[in-house]
């Protein structure tokens, strides 16, 4: 094996983004990410201070989202949901780009929408992960996705949000690392179900997967690994994030 278990746990950001989840569900995914000590727990915008609460003195980032599922939100209103999460304690933002601006070739718009996400992230010294929705997009776009964000300083490229038509595909990840600038990190999200599914993402240079199956892959990994199993309570509701 290439790999050690933290290096595959500390992949993950474990989501706990379906709608119809409830608050005990929330805790119970919590506690589980947190047994498993993945990278992060992106969780629904009004339960992140509680999240940050739990994780306070953990190695897992608190996480959650702007401008999630579509995108479609103006960006006063994106800045303000960074602003929020910032103030309640996130640490990554997995922010949505304006799909129907990038469909309609409006650049400039869709620039000014990343630069004012990222720019009151980094103002706070965190850290925004951008998602394309891929399935939506031809690769002119996804191409020229990846440029803007290498030219504004996003700390991620994302495929999708788990909500669309399709997810991560390894041809969209060895396009998104080929395209995005070398301190552009890529994330898959959408689909990734299994350990192998991560290990191929891992091998094009993908430093992060959202999933919501975390306890099965690394239960495999652990497994693969020659290592005991984890007594971890909890669980999440499915999702396709």
């Amino acid at each position: 094996m290439d790999y050690t278990y933290g290096d595959i746990a500390k992949m993950i950001d474990h989501s706990l983004l379906s709608p119809a989840m409830t608050t005990s569900e929330f805790e119970a995914g919590i506690q589980l990410g947190l047994a498993y000590d993945v990278a992060s727990i992106c969780i629904m915008p009004y339960y992140l201070g509680r999240t940050a609460e739990l994780l306070r003195d953990s190695s897992v980032q608190a996480s959650t989202v702007i401008g999630f599922p579509h995108g479609g939100h103006a960006t006063a209103t994106k800045v303000t949901e960074a602003e929020t999460a910032i103030a309640d304690g996130g640490q990554e933002l997995d922010m949505v780009v304006n799909i129907s601006q990038v469909l309609s070739g409006e650049w400039e718009a869709v620039r000014s929408d990343i630069r004012a996400v990222v720019e009151v992230a980094h103002a706070s010294g965190q850290r925004v992960k951008v998602i394309f929705e891929n399935c939506y997009l031809d690769e002119s776009q996804k191409i020229k996705l990846c440029e803007l964000c290498s030219e504004l300083g996003a700390d991620w490229v994302k495929t999708s949000t788990g909500f669309g038509t399709g997810g991560a595909t390894l041809e969209d990840l060895e396009l998104m690392r080929r395209h995005a600038a070398p301190q552009v990190q890529v994330k898959a999200s959408g689909g990734v179900r299994d350990l192998d599914t991560v290990l191929a993402a891992r091998a094009l240079g993908v430093t992060r997967v959202g999933a919501s199956r975390t306890k099965p892959m690394l239960d495999d990994c652990r497994e693969r690994l020659g290592l005991p199993p984890l007594a971890a309570a909890g669980g999440s509701a499915a999702s396709e994030y």
